[in-house]
């Protein structure tokens, strides 16, 4: 019998809920996902001196050998660049710290705004030299690694992956609204609020949706927000500039068939701006875009009723 329970935690710098269908399985969940995020922190934080990918950055242009969570995080990130041709690319990372974001979060918005300075575009994904199988890598030097626009999602995968399979029971996991369900599927599917706030989104949705499988991600400009100079700077970088995307929707919704295609596509569509609807149609990807006024787009199987779901 299908009993729902769930939880929520701080981790990795943002906010972390599980549901499970067994509540007799919430605390083994809970503490097998915390054990994955404390892993995934110590190898992808760009913000640790000690994680993996900071220690990748200072043996820049030799040959690296690095663990296989790392391997395959990184392999998420360069396949979202090849997919996008480069509207999400991993070698943001100097362009993201140049804006400011050279911390954890909370500490970036109590710091005194710093000067705006000169953007430069992102090196490209395809300069990082990359054996997956045998887990080599070869970074270029001058090039800065940032995995946050597909780490959490990948994260999100993997933990309702391995939680299903192990606890045999449907999971929900959601890291910062990106969203991933496996195993049993609740009557009436997985319900979800969505919103411009991931962290009041499950009570205060703006719409709720059903999905029964596969991930969901909400791209956002309004939270992770702080000054640079004279102007408000966010999270979401034009890897083509350097710079944050014009302003042109503040949160994209996508579905897919996991949570790392679904966030992909968010990302890029807010990197995208005008371009970002034919984007997403000729993908055949269910949206839900906000323009930077309020109006709402729906796209493809996106449901006009959004109670009734998407697959």
């Amino acid at each position: 019998m299908i009993t729902l329970a769930g939880t929520t935690f701080a981790a990795i710098g943002t906010t972390a809920t599980l549901v499970v269908t067994r509540a007799d399985r919430l605390a083994e969940a809970e503490d097998l996902l915390r054990g994955q995020l404390a892993e995934l922190d110590l190898a992808c934080s760009r913000f640790r001196s000690d994680s993996e990918i900071s220690l990748l950055h200072t043996r820049a242009g030799s040959a690296v050998t690095v663990s296989p969570l790392l391997a395959d995080a990184l392999a998420v990130a360069l396949r979202a660049g090849r997919l996008t041709d480069g509207l999400v690319d991993p070698t943001i990372g100097r362009a993201v710290r140049d804006l400011g974001y050279d911390r954890d979060f909370d500490s970036v918005v109590a710091a005194p705004p710093g000067p705006d300075r000169p953007t430069r575009p992102a090196p490209g994904w395809w300069r990082v030299l990359f054996d997956h199988p045998a887990r080599r890598v070869v970074l270029p030097r001058g090039v800065m690694l940032d995995l946050g626009a597909t780490a959490k999602a990948f994260a999100s995968d993997r933990a309702a992956r391995d939680l299903s399979r192990t606890l045999d029971c449907g999971v929900l996991v959601s890291l910062g609204g990106d969203i991933s369900v496996a195993g049993e599927t609740p009557p009436g599917g997985w319900r979800v609020g969505i919103g411009d706030d991931h962290r009041i989104a499950a009570e205060h949705p703006d719409v709720s949706i059903a999905i029964n499988s596969g991930g969901l991600a909400t791209s956002s400009t309004t939270c992770r927000t702080w000054r640079r100079g004279d102007r408000r700077v966010h999270h979401i970088v034009d890897p083509r500039t350097g710079d944050v995307p014009n302003a042109v929707w503040r949160t994209v919704t996508v579905a897919a068939g996991n949570c790392v295609d679904a966030n992909t596509a968010s990302t890029a569509a807010i990197v995208l701006g005008e371009d970002a609807p034919d984007w997403l149609a000729a993908r055949g990807l269910p949206a839900r875009l906000v323009g930077v006024s309020g109006t709402v787009l729906p796209l493809s199987a996106w449901p006009a009723d959004e109670l009734a779901g998407v697959a």
